[in-house]
């Protein structure tokens, strides 16, 4: 992540009336195209073991020259689809979006945005004509969080969902099967994320990105279904975002906080949370050339880079007060606390390399308390800060230890990176503690500008071959049993060489690792998709 771093169900359901097939998205079946109806045998065994059955013609279905329609192609691929014979759906003159007046504060935002994407009008009704798309929130909602429904039939589109991010994530499917094919198929989908956290982390300490581009990023997160931006905005190098409480640390140029605004009212109409991040009790250098007398120093006087003095009361008072600062601003329900690299830490003996730690840690926490406990605590107390606002907390897994007097809170979630650095675990420690985790494995969902310390600019055909939610180090996966603990995953953009790539080389170059990302934590099972047809797919969609 950082310069200091040093290495970087499956439930096939067989449904039908009236001639009607359940098409599902079946691991293990590369190649072909996806949902295309299964030939002549009444059933058919896939890969994976699961079979889909054919039902014979009804005597009393309507005779009809079309054929039975086949699965979008989408990124993310759909989980389920229920074909039919119709002529499916296109966008016409004089065909509206609608939603009913008692959907008007949840849905107008996502009839409004897929009603101008696809050219057509807006209406509040409850009555559609033939060709409208119909957007509705489920009368009882009971399905999984962001599941939807689009139903095709009739001449019309139906997209209900489980609240109003499944709606959106419906209205992204028809924009892309409008994208890709010209036309919605007949039938209907069924369709639900794997893991409730997807997304994009996006270090805008160490490189300026403006606000257009992190604006560009939020439109193709929300086409990809991925719904949290990771902002680091506060590192060694700079401190990104205006403050009024201390101006004094604010780096040139800066996003100022009318342009945050902005782009988080943006990512909220696009179902999209961003979770932002001031790291401390390392990474704090920025803040530290403001206000030296609270760089952490050695023994020998050695100031110690990016790094607190977690023992002085001041350090905790100033970062408290940049933490209720911004907490108003960002909306959103998580909150990223950092936790890592703390250079107290990494050395041979902390007690001995910096002894107004290890005494600050006995006076608090008893005679057998060490630095580590002195860290822990810290990660806790900024912890109680955030804690009444409700935000979901978050902090790396290097700023959890193993062994003290002082446990990280149990409701902290541990972003994992990395098992490499000194102290850091194996992620079956965290998993093993009940511990719920997101995966930011730094063998493929680093992107590392300039790729310092051995990274590698991931590629998405790794992500898309290779990886799954599963694997949070290194290449091996976890046991599945612990799946349910592991919240979902997000692709890093780090720039620790920050002039290696301009803004628009980094749009490109993690397009394809965000798409793939995009994939497999909506549908953690193997792509039905090649790699190769994957690609086009991506291509034709722009």
């Amino acid at each position: 992540m950082r310069e200091t771093r040093q290495h970087r169900r499956v439930h096939a359901i067989a449904t039908a009336t009236v001639a009607a097939l359940v098409t599902l998205a079946v691991p293990g079946c590369a190649g072909g195209g996806r949902g295309e109806a299964r030939a002549a045998s009444p059933s058919a065994a896939t890969a994976s073991g699961t079979t889909t059955t054919t039902p014979a013609p009804s005597p009393t279905a309507p005779a009809s020259s079309y054929p039975l329609s086949t699965a979008p192609r989408t990124i993310p691929a759909v989980r389920e689809h229920v074909p039919a014979r119709g002529p499916g759906w296109k966008p016409a003159s004089g065909a509206r979006v609608t939603i009913a007046p008692a959907d008007r504060a949840a849905l107008t935002d996502e009839a409004r945005l897929i009603a101008g994407e696809l050219g057509l009008g807006f209406a509040e009704s409850t009555d559609p004509r033939p060709g409208d798309v119909q957007l509705a929130l489920d009368a009882a909602p009971s399905g999984k969080p962001e599941s939807y429904t689009l139903t095709v039939q009739g001449g019309r589109v139906r997209i209900s969902g489980h609240d109003e991010a499944g709606v959106f994530y419906g209205t992204r499917t028809l924009k892309q099967e409008i994208r890709t094919a010209g036309s919605a198929p007949e039938g209907t989908v069924r369709d639900a994320p794997d893991r409730p956290q997807r997304g994009l982390n996006l270090d805008i300490a160490r490189k300026n990105f403006t606000p257009d581009w992190i604006e560009a990023r939020l439109r193709e997160m929300g086409d990809l279904k991925l719904n949290q931006l990771g902002l680091h905005f506060s590192d060694d190098q700079a401190f990104r975002i205006e403050s009024d409480t201390h101006p004094e640390i604010v780096s040139t140029p800066h996003l100022t906080k009318a342009q945050v605004r902005h782009i988080a009212a943006l990512a909220g109409r696009l179902h999209i949370t961003v979770v932002p991040e001031i790291d401390s009790p390392g990474h704090l250098g920025a803040v530290l050339r403001a206000h030296p007398s609270l760089q952490l120093r050695d023994v020998q006087g050695r100031a110690v880079q990016g790094a607190v003095d977690i023992s002085n009361p001041a350090a905790a008072k100033l970062v408290d007060e940049l933490l209720r600062e911004y907490l108003p601003l960002f909306p959103g329900g998580a909150w990223h606390l950092g936790a890592d690299e703390y250079q107290a830490l990494v050395v041979r003996d902390p007690q001995t390399s910096f002894p107004q730690l290890a005494r600050a840690a006995r006076e608090r926490y008893g005679p057998t308390a060490r630095v580590q406990d002195l860290a822990t605590g810290w990660l806790n107390d900024r912890a109680a800060v955030v804690r009444p606002s409700g935000k979901a907390l978050k902090a790396w897994n290097d700023g959890f230890f193993a062994g003290g007097v002082v446990a990280a809170a149990p409701d902290l979630q541990v972003e994992y990176w990395t098992g490499k650095e000194i102290g850091a675990r194996p992620p079956l420690d965290y998993l093993a503690a009940g511990r719920k985790v997101v995966n930011l494995n730094d063998e493929y969902l680093y992107y590392v500008l300039g790729e310092p310390n051995q990274f590698t600019y991931p590629t998405g055909r790794r992500i898309y071959e290779e990886w799954t939610p599963l694997v949070l180090r290194g290449t091996t996966a976890v046991p599945a049993r612990y799946g349910t603990q592991i919240l979902g995953a997000r692709l890093a953009v780090w720039c620790d060489l920050s002039g290696a790539q301009t803004q628009a080389q980094v749009a490109d170059g993690i397009r394809m690792p965000l798409a793939a990302l995009a994939q497999k934590v909506w549908d953690s099972r193997t792509p039905q998709l090649t790699w190769t047809a994957f690609r086009t797919l991506a291509d034709k969609l722009g």
